[in-house]
């Protein structure tokens, strides 16, 4: 008679109260799942060889570290990486994985949304509807302009290649620069954003969180950009220096902001982005369509059945830099 394996332990980490979204049975027929949240998660890890990051901004797994010795692979729900990591689990053998690839095309519509919105004078003229005021204005032609994508990874390549669709000239910033690449043309080191921001009539941030990204919109930035320029955030909140944005934005050096996410989130409700006619707020929801978390769940069962198999898994995180890595 054929030896039945042991299904191997698998935590699943959600928000305290809140049950996975998904049909559960699908991924026990690989693992022994057990649920927790962040109070819970010391006392679920021994024995559990891989971690599903459900609630994908919590830092729970750094405290909870000296009870992962048997931790074999973590998958974080999201395509950003920057609540789990630090310097134990960069450091460990323990591979990461993410949602690389679920939020590229959702993302991408939202820019285009957010960059359409501004050249055709929506979010006035909702406003003026409001308020029962027929103004006519002349509007930006979008075919010709420029937009600066700051993130060269899965997401910014699918924004770059649906903004160009619309007849924007595009240039991304990146790790280092080159001249040929296939979906930006010219890329631009993003250490030098701001030699570069001067050129952009939409400035878009879609980055990862590093130490290297974190701040790297700033009043150096601003003040190069162009005084008609829109900038868009759904990177990171962190992205951003937000109190030089905010004088930036007052002092009419930059036109207007679109933004999606913010260091604080919810975005307290005495910050003055909410009362700023040239702010658009949403609530980090530019991925999020209609089926998003059925998408992440498929994701990480596909990987699930992978790693049960013996199989390399998909969409492995360089944990150094704090992404996946092309090719």
């Amino acid at each position: 008679m054929e030896e039945t394996r042991p299904r191997p332990k698998v935590v699943v980490l959600t928000a305290a109260g809140t049950p996975p979204p998904y049909n559960t049975a699908t991924l026990e027929e690989h693992a022994e799942l057990v649920q927790t949240d962040a109070a819970g998660l010391p006392g679920a890890l021994p024995g559990a060889r891989a971690l599903l990051v459900w609630d994908f901004f919590s830092p729970a797994l750094r405290d909870a570290w000296p009870h992962a010795g048997s931790l074999e692979w973590v998958h974080v729900a999201a395509a950003g990486v920057d609540s789990l990591l630090f310097d134990g689990l960069r450091a460990s053998d323990v591979v990461v994985t993410n949602a690389h690839g679920a939020f590229d095309g959702p993302i991408a519509e939202f820019v285009l949304a957010s960059v359409l919105a501004h050249d055709k004078q929506l979010h006035p003229s909702k406003e003026l509807q409001r308020r029962g005021v027929w103004r006519h204005r002349e509007l930006r032609r979008t075919a010709g302009r420029h937009a600066l994508v700051v993130g060269t990874g899965g997401i910014g390549r699918a924004t770059a290649r649906l903004l160009r669709a619309v007849g924007l000239e595009v240039r991304g910033a990146g790790r280092a620069a080159r001249e040929d690449d296939p979906d930006f043309g010219t890329v631009v080191p993003s250490a030098e954003l701001a030699e570069h921001a001067g050129w952009a009539d939409h400035l878009v941030l879609i980055a990862p969180l590093t130490e290297d990204t974190r701040g790297i919109a700033g009043a150096e930035v601003f003040a190069a950009m162009r005084p008609t320029a829109h900038l868009v955030n759904v990177g990171r909140g962190a992205l951003v220096d937000e109190p030089a944005l905010v004088r930036a934005l007052q002092r009419d050096e930059i036109a207007a902001a679109s933004l999606d996410v913010f260091a604080e989130e919810p975005l307290p409700a005495e910050h003055p982005f909410w009362r700023m006619d040239n702010v658009h707020v949403s609530a980090h929801m530019s991925g999020d369509v209609v089926g998003w978390r059925d998408t992440l769940a498929d994701q990480f069962a596909d990987n699930l059945a992978r790693w049960c198999a013996g199989e390399d898994l998909v969409n492995q995180v360089d944990k150094q830099l704090g992404w996946v890595r092309r090719g």
